[in-house]
């Protein structure tokens, strides 16, 4: 990949994820104003292994707005095309936390000023300017934004980016199951590197296992030239043409939730495509590829939130000795 002012540049929502937080001395339920959106997360791991990032995307003219903008700032990701509008609200999300730490969302977001990017919007010069543009399907649940998702795909394809897509499925921000495939179709056919939750695969192949339903998406979409599957805290596979390989998830313990861990399981495979390219890629570079995502993604499952919870390289280094050192003990 030629050089390029930014590594990474990513599209779509940014917003405040209520977090549950406890209960109040009356007895009511405490929500923690988590900064978050999917791409945002992506970047802000980025942030943490010293890749240079961009975020393009819209927040509203308010205090959660101005709070976001200052977070993402604060993470180091650039924000020349963050755009705010004076109309339209920020979108939050309620995050409720089920047992074993996954989550159910609910969204405050019709209307939310994510949603409402426009074409003008785009920074063009910074789409033509970066190695890898990362998007996901939140950004394609609705007009204006699904057309100004699809400009700037196209805009950094033509400029020789790399596409990453995860589909990271919402169902409450679809208007049906029907228009999600659909849209979620078009990203797959767009990407170079998708990373895809097992549920997501079953929902686009209807294929409960992995590897049958990994190959067909390597069929449907040849352009796929890394393909990931997440499987929570079971761990993930990839399949790289021919090859495919499976790595465990971490067994540490002290999982709190889990937001923000397939962003950064996707930010830490886009960092190692920076480091490594996409070009002749081994079972071994897969394995240490995932041995490094699964233990970034586990660190933030420790914590709260995703944005300022993002693990250092060497913390995650450290958590895969300690993982390796507890195996070879057991």
């Amino acid at each position: 990949m030629s050089q390029k002012a930014f590594d990474v540049a990513a599209l779509g929502e940014l917003l405040i994820d209520f977090t549950q937080n406890g209960l109040s001395q009356q007895g009511n339920n405490l929500f923690e104003a988590n900064p978050g959106g999917a791409p945002c997360n992506v970047l802000a791991m980025l942030r943490k292994l010293d890749k240079r990032c961009a975020f393009i995307g819209k927040v509203g003219q308010d205090a959660f707005g101005h709070q976001l903008a200052q977070v993402v700032q604060e993470a180091g990701i650039d924000t020349r095309a963050l755009r705010f509008d004076p109309e339209i609200p920020t979108t939050l999300a309620i995050v409720q936390t089920l047992p074993g730490g996954d989550r159910d969302f609910s969204f405050y977001r019709k209307p939310g000023a994510d949603a409402n990017l426009t074409v003008s919007d785009l920074d063009q010069a910074l789409l033509q300017d970066c190695r890898i543009f990362h998007f996901g399907t939140l950004s394609l649940t609705g007009e204006p934004c699904r057309t100004a998702t699809q400009t700037a795909v196209r805009l950094a394809r033509a400029s020789g980016a790399l596409i990453s897509f995860d589909p990271n499925l919402r169902e409450p921000l679809w208007n049906s199951l029907e228009e999600a495939r659909a849209q979620i179709a078009w990203g797959l056919s767009q990407c170079d590197i998708l990373k895809i939750a097992d549920n997501e695969l079953a929902f686009m192949t209807g294929q409960q296992d992995f590897a049958q339903g990994a190959a067909i998406l390597q069929r449907q979409y040849p352009n796929i030239r890394l393909l990931n599957v997440t499987a929570g805290a079971a761990g993930s596979y990839a399949f790289y043409g021919s090859l495919h390989t499976f790595q465990p998830g971490c067994t540490l313990g002290g999982v709190i939730e889990t937001t923000g861990a397939g962003d950064t399981f996707c930010a830490s495979v886009l960092n190692f495509v920076l480091e490594h390219g996409l070009d002749g890629l081994t079972v071994q570079d897969l394995n240490q590829m995932l041995r490094f995502a699964n233990a970034a993604a586990y660190l933030v499952t420790t914590k709260k939130g995703a944005i300022r919870s993002m693990p250092e390289r060497e913390t995650v280094e450290d958590t895969i000795r300690r993982e390796e050192q507890r195996h070879n003990i057991l």
